[in-house]
């Protein structure tokens, strides 16, 4: 993926969300599958992680039993009537009964830890390859407000018939804005959202005030990508 927001192609990493509440893990995840070839987001607990299948898009999801809360079983039976995207349980509860418990309630494929990284690596090539994600879309793919449009399956912006050059970090916080077309988001609900788990609430201000600059005639006084106050930002769509 490039800083111009070009055409997601055939060359695409797939997308993949790690969601477990162990800290180290995820950053050894995160770090492991970048390094072969893929686009990791994550998630630390089941209600960050379901936010994200609500406003993004993933091809495979590495998902951990045992978490504070809602545990991940709980998670995977509650996507399962909407996502169809291959599941991988990560877990310490390895035994039989545990396997067949998480397969039954719609796991793809089940690894125990410890494990071998390279060993999830194949697994996840072998999901991907045997079915394909089709998650169902909870936004429409193209979002229209006033002379601009973005699509967000591909994420481009246009402006009439022109394409206009968005960063990475712009295209990724305007296709979590666009999931919520017409609803204030907090600048925190923003942040656990987004690919990069590096962003803080106030790069966020940051990033909005580069994309005004693109969307509005006059940033200062936006029409589009508003403030609402003690809510967060909206974007105004059509």
């Amino acid at each position: 993926m490039d800083s111009s927001s070009a055409s997601l192609g055939d060359t695409t990493p797939p997308h993949v969300l790690v969601v477990d509440d162990d800290t180290r893990l995820r950053q050894l995840l995160q770090e492991y599958l970048t390094s072969q070839g893929f686009m990791v987001s994550v998630a630390e607990n089941a209600h960050i992680a379901y936010l994200k299948l609500q406003t993004l898009q993933f091809d495979v999801m590495v998902l951990d039993w045992m978490m504070p809360g809602d545990d991940g079983l709980s998670l995977l039976q509650s996507i399962r009537p909407t996502h169809s995207l291959p599941v991988l349980m990560l877990t310490a509860l390895d035994d039989t009964e545990n396997r067949i418990t998480g397969l039954a309630k719609g796991a793809d494929d089940y690894l125990g830890k410890p494990f071998d990284p390279r060993e999830l690596v194949l697994r996840l090539r072998k999901l991907l390859q045997r079915q394909p994600a089709l998650a169902l879309p909870t936004t429409p793919t193209l979002i229209r407000f006033g002379r601009f449009t973005f699509d967000r399956e591909r994420r481009l912006l246009t402006d009439g018939d022109n394409l206009v050059k968005l960063t990475t970090a712009e295209a990724d916080l305007l296709s979590v804005l666009t999931s919520r077309s017409g609803q204030p988001m907090q600048r925190e609900e923003i942040v656990a959202l987004l690919v990069d788990q590096h962003l803080t609430p106030r790069t966020i201000d940051v990033q909005i005030n580069r994309l005004r600059r693109k969307l509005e005639t006059d940033p200062a006084a936006p029409r589009y990508l508003q403030t609402v106050r003690n809510r967060g930002y909206v974007l105004i769509g059509d």
